[in-house]
């Protein structure tokens, strides 16, 4: 019996490779609708379900906070922006005579922070969200560190002027 030489081993052709594993899924199952709509990815995801049922509902002004919080910053940031004369005379109340640079930086910080609050307004992933809360949490607690700054370095001068009437007055009564 004289044995037959195999004939030449042949690559097989990307279609034909991407038509059986069509197939593959078909068999398994995978990657059709399954009858309550879903589209599975693998095999292991049909058996165990979609996890979408068991996620924790948002609270229900979160959608409203976030929306209104990216139309307020973005309104500031454009007004910051566009007219940083005007909007300095108007939180201040007292005209603003030198460059406006430094208000045009805080207007694209803004801006960016509203970009992400936009970003966080038509996503559905909680991370994203959470993010997003908190960049806007730390906006605010460092808006806060200056305001305290502002008022206790207020209360420092009134502390000031206080020690430099009690000064006069002592030097008052020694004279006298």
């Amino acid at each position: 019996m004289a044995s037959k030489p195999h004939p030449p081993l042949m690559k097989k052709h990307s279609q034909s490779d991407l038509v059986s594993r069509l197939k593959t899924r078909k068999i398994l199952g995978v990657g059709g609708e399954d009858d309550d709509g879903e589209v599975h990815r693998s095999k292991l995801s049909q058996m165990l379900g979609n996890d979408i049922k068991y996620q924790v509902r948002e609270p229900v002004g979160l959608r409203v906070w976030i929306i209104i919080s990216a139309s307020a910053f973005t309104v500031m940031a454009l007004m910051a922006l566009m007219c940083p004369n005007q909007l300095y005379e108007v939180v201040f109340a007292e005209e603003i005579n030198n460059t406006s640079i430094s208000i045009r930086l805080y207007g694209g910080a803004l801006l960016s922070l509203s970009l992400i609050l936009w970003n966080g307004v038509y996503t559905q992933e909680k991370i994203i969200i959470q993010w997003t809360l908190l960049s806007e949490a730390c906006y605010f607690a460092v808006q806060f560190l200056g305001e305290i700054k502002y008022i206790l370095s207020y209360w420092y001068l009134i502390y000031k002027s206080m020690l430099m009437l009690q000064t006069y007055y002592s030097v008052y009564i020694i004279i006298q």
